[in-house]
């Protein structure tokens, strides 16, 4: 079962409503509580027909077709052509020549997230809602944006998958976060880029394994990967799908099949 309705990200965008989703499994039985997932771009998960380019990961099909007790709650960006996404999924201020100047608002977008729509969340649908039992996922931006919350807010996320994550934003930052950020046990993390998107930023490589190398370092399980042949786009992220689910799930060395 998908749910479908409007929210309002009040420090963002004021009383202006977006959707909101959530997938619970229909094979729950009574009383039966799951882990939850939360992701960014919420648009961009389950239907096609709600896609910014008319490609979804279909995420809700995969669970139905594994099996997978798991609650999926995600929610769509801000579509302000302005920068609004960018501002509302980046932790910290940038600049670029394609972008011009970008205020950092992730914060916000985060804050939003853990005191707002996680107790909606927990007191709708049958959730487990300790910490050990709450994740976040995301794509390019939205990657960006998991791996800032399972560091700045590890209290609440205990896992994160960043599929292609927008590291170029502000390397040195997020790095000084990694390294610095108090860490509870457990805390693990997914991280992957697409092996034909490596030559989109300058030095992306390097930033990629240097992120993986300090989460290590910390002490935290990370599944570092270069995706064969992946791209920028919703469907070689819903390949991913089994590679980031496993190491969430079940551990880094483990794919779902």
């Amino acid at each position: 079962m998908i749910e479908t309705w409007r929210v309002e990200l009040p420090q963002r965008t004021g009383e202006k409503t977006r959707n909101a989703y959530v997938y619970v499994p229909d094979s729950l039985a009574p009383g039966e509580r799951c882990p939850v997932l939360y992701m960014f771009d919420g648009h961009n998960v389950f239907f096609d027909s709600h896609a910014t380019y008319g490609r979804s990961w279909r995420l809700g099909e995969w669970l139905d077709a594994h099996g997978t007790k798991l609650i999926v709650a995600a929610v769509e960006c801000d579509h302000s052509p302005d920068g609004g996404r960018l501002s509302e999924y980046s932790p910290y201020s940038f600049s670029g020549r394609a972008y011009g100047s970008v205020e950092g608002r992730g914060r916000e977008t985060m804050e939003w997230f853990v005191h707002v729509f996680k107790p909606e969340i927990d007191r709708r649908w049958p959730t487990k809602p300790g910490r050990e039992d709450t994740m976040i996922a995301g794509s390019s931006m939205g990657g960006l944006m998991s791996l800032y919350a399972a560091f700045e807010f590890n209290s609440v996320f205990s896992k994160a998958a960043a599929l292609s994550p927008s590291l170029w934003v502000a390397p040195v930052k997020l790095a000084s976060l990694i390294r610095s950020a108090p860490l509870a046990s457990p805390t693990a993390v997914y991280l992957d880029y697409g092996g034909q998107e490596l030559a989109n930023h300058d030095g992306m490589l390097r930033i990629f394994w240097r992120t993986a190398g300090l989460i290590a370092q910390r002490g935290a399980p990370v599944t570092a990967r270069i995706v064969p042949g992946g791209t920028h786009c919703e469907a070689s992220w819903e390949r991913q799908i089994p590679f980031f689910l496993g190491a969430l799930l079940y551990g880094a060395d483990e794919v779902v099949l």
